[in-house]
């Protein structure tokens, strides 16, 4: 993955999204302690940032391939991208959803036309249903993280955010299948300067941390987090990337999570999900932490994606 796939895959997916807006605030740059600007991927198409590399990997497709249409499974916002990526483009797409995933984004995916198969929430039962539409109906897997296509084209938001601030220190990131991160680190490296790049992951859902630190791709017992969207694991395409380019993995607590989610609710006016909020409570932690490394600083926030039930707060 060179630094003209990443100009290529932006290029060829602009007329399939929306190029999100940076939020400041100086509420939240006094309480953190450096300044922070939010790439707001919850006013993206589809309410996340996935759209990108859904539509990248789609457009990639031969016409043969499209004809059969496309598959994946996710616990919603990869979901949801599929969906109107493939309604955009005129194809059928098989969602396999758990079933314990959040009603609203179920009802996305019905709006966006997706086929919804449920399974029992493991990954297991998500790609070995996957696999049974491959092979029935013929249409291509899109792995919601674990494609280079895909990886690519959720890059393009920090590519975004890096040509509106050249200069920006470093670009915070949430970590559940690693395609975000990867993408992102990928872009840092390209195109900004000495940009660092870190990621946030629950405790209770911390394989990515602790994959770094043992040199290889571990799983998780258990992944009792609200961050739904962070429970899946690193894959072989998007963890040597990883590895090569990210800086650290910050991991925050269940309460950090819901104290950043209202902040950034309260403060800003905005919606986000908790998996979004994961990576505000990582930047406030390791600013606490180590607060020479941010005084005076620029830093980047994508702010993943903004779906949540609003009858299922945490607040």
């Amino acid at each position: 993955m060179q630094k003209q796939d990443v100009l290529d895959c932006h290029e060829r997916i602009i007329p399939y999204i929306h190029q999100t807006p940076l939020l400041r605030s100086r509420l939240v740059d006094k309480e953190i302690g450096t300044s922070v600007y939010f790439k707001c991927e919850n006013f993206q198409k589809a309410g996340a940032y996935k759209i990108r590399g859904a539509t990248n990997a789609i457009l990639q497709l031969t016409d043969t391939q499209r004809k059969n249409g496309v598959v994946t499974h996710s616990s919603g916002n990869f979901a949801q991208a599929v969906s109107l990526a493939a309604k955009n483009l005129n194809i059928k797409a098989h969602i396999v959803m758990p079933s314990n995933a959040p009603e609203v984004k179920k009802i996305g995916v019905k709006e966006y036309e997706g086929l919804i198969y449920e399974c029992a929430p493991t990954l297991e039962a998500r790609q070995a249903m996957a696999d049974k539409i491959k092979k029935d109906t013929g249409a291509s897997f899109l792995h919601p993280s674990n494609d280079t296509n895909v990886i690519i084209g959720q890059g393009t938001a920090a590519l975004e955010l890096l040509k509106e601030i050249p200069d920006i220190n470093a670009i915070f990131c949430p970590v559940g299948g690693g395609g975000l991160i990867a993408g992102s680190s990928l872009a840092a490296h390209y195109f900004g300067i000495n940009c660092k790049v870190l990621g946030g992951e629950p405790f209770k859902a911390d394989d990515a941390y602790r994959s770094l630190q043992s040199g290889k791709i571990e799983g998780n017992d258990s992944v009792n987090t609200i961050a739904d969207g962070l429970k899946t694991t690193l894959g072989d395409k998007n963890f040597p990337i990883i590895k090569k380019y990210v800086n650290k993995i910050v991991r925050v607590t269940e309460e950090e999570i819901v104290a950043a989610m209202r902040l950034v609710w309260e403060r800003m006016k905005i919606i986000i999900e908790p998996s979004s909020a994961v990576t505000v409570a990582a930047l406030k932690r390791d600013a606490a932490e180590n607060p020479q490394e941010y005084t005076g600083k620029k830093v980047g926030i994508i702010i993943s994606g903004g779906n949540i039930d609003l009858n299922d707060l945490p607040f």
